[in-house]
C-alpha cells in the first residue's frame, strides 16, 4: 500500500503515486489501487475532490508489467486486448468515471500511460520541469490507456498525430500552449497550487460539478438533440440538490452560497 499513499484533507482525496525509484512507473497493484481510491471518491459524500500526482523525479513513466498476475499458459488470440481492456483502459476510465473532479498534478515526466493518466483528469496543473511523452512509437507499440481517444479532442487529430507518431518529449510549457495543460506553475508551487484548487472544488456544488464533468465528456460523442436532452435531464436532477437550493437562496437573499456537497 505504501507504493500509492493515500489521504482525505479538506474534503480532498490525495492519491500519490510512491515509486520515485523507478520514475513512479505503475504496476499492476498500484492501478488496482487507485481504480478503487477513485470508485471510493465517487461513494464518498465527504470527499468531493481528487489530486493524483506523484513523489520524486517522475509523475508516472508508463506502466510496469512486471508485479502483473501471469496464468503460466500460452498467449492466445485475445490475451492482449482482454489485458488492456482490463487494464489500461479500465485505468483511464476510472478517471474519467470518477464523479467528483480529479486534479492531475504532474511533478515530472509524464510517459506513455503516466501521460494518459494526466490528460484523463478534469484539470492539468504541471511543474515546469514536467514533461510529456507519447514513448508508445518508441517501442513499435500503438498507443493504448485511450490515448488515441483522448489527444484528438484535447488538441485535434493533426497534432495527436505528431506527438504519436514521432514521441518526442513535450515540455510543460509547450504542452499548455497546445491545451493539454491548464496552468504551467514552478515546481516548489505545484503541491500548493493543486491544494489550492482542490480545495475551492471542493467548497463547490459537488453533484452539479459531478453533472458537468458528464455532460462534457459525453459532449464530444453524441449529436446535438442527444446534448440538449442530456443537459435538461441533467438540470432536472441537479435542482433536487440542497446545493441548488441553496444557490438560488443564496442569489436571491444576496450572499455566498454554502455548498454541502449534497
Amino acid at each position: 500500500m505504501d507504493e500509492v499513499l493515500h489521504a482525505v484533507e479538506n474534503g480532498v482525496s490525495w492519491i500519490t503515486l510512491n515509486r520515485p525509484e523507478a520514475m513512479n512507473a505503475v504496476t499492476w497493484d498500484q492501478r488496482e489501487r487507485i481504480i478503487a481510491l477513485l470508485a471510493s471518491a465517487s461513494a464518498d459524500p465527504d470527499v468531493r475532490a481528487v489530486v493524483v500526482t506523484a513523489t520524486g523525479r517522475g509523475f508516472c513513466a508508463g506502466a510496469d508489467l512486471r508485479g502483473a498476475p501471469s496464468s503460466g499458459a500460452d498467449r492466445v488470440a485475445g490475451d492482449v486486448a482482454r489485458m488492456i481492456r482490463l487494464g489500461a483502459q479500465r485505468f483511464i476510465g476510472a478517471v474519467m468515471d470518477c464523479e467528483k473532479p480529479v486534479i492531475a498534478a504532474v511533478n515530472g515526466t509524464a510517459a506513455g500511460i503516466g501521460a494518459h493518466l494526466a490528460f484523463a483528469c478534469d484539470l492539468v496543473l504541471a511543474a515546469d520541469s514536467a514533461r510529456f511523452i507519447e514513448v508508445f512509437v518508441r517501442r513499435g507499440l500503438v498507443p493504448d490507456g485511450g490515448g488515441a481517444y483522448l489527444l484528438p479532442r484535447l488538441i485535434g487529430p493533426q497534432r495527436a498525430k505528431e506527438l504519436m507518431f514521432f514521441g518526442d518529449a513535450v515540455p510543460a510549457a509547450e504542452a499548455k500552449e497546445m491545451g493539454l495543460v491548464n496552468r504551467v506553475v514552478p515546481a516548489e508551487d505545484l503541491e500548493k497550487t493543486a491544494r489550492e484548487w482542490a480545495e475551492r472544488l471542493a467548497q463547490g456544488p459537488t453533484r452539479a460539478l459531478a453533472l458537468t464533468k458528464q455532460l462534457v465528456n459525453a459532449s464530444l460523442d453524441t449529436d446535438r438533440a442527444t446534448a440538449f436532452a442530456t443537459e435538461a435531464t441533467a438540470q432536472e436532477l441537479n435542482m433536487t440538490t440542497r446545493d441548488a437550493q441553496e444557490g438560488v437562496a443564496s442569489f436571491v437573499e444576496r450572499r455566498e452560497a454554502r455548498y454541502e456537497g449534497r
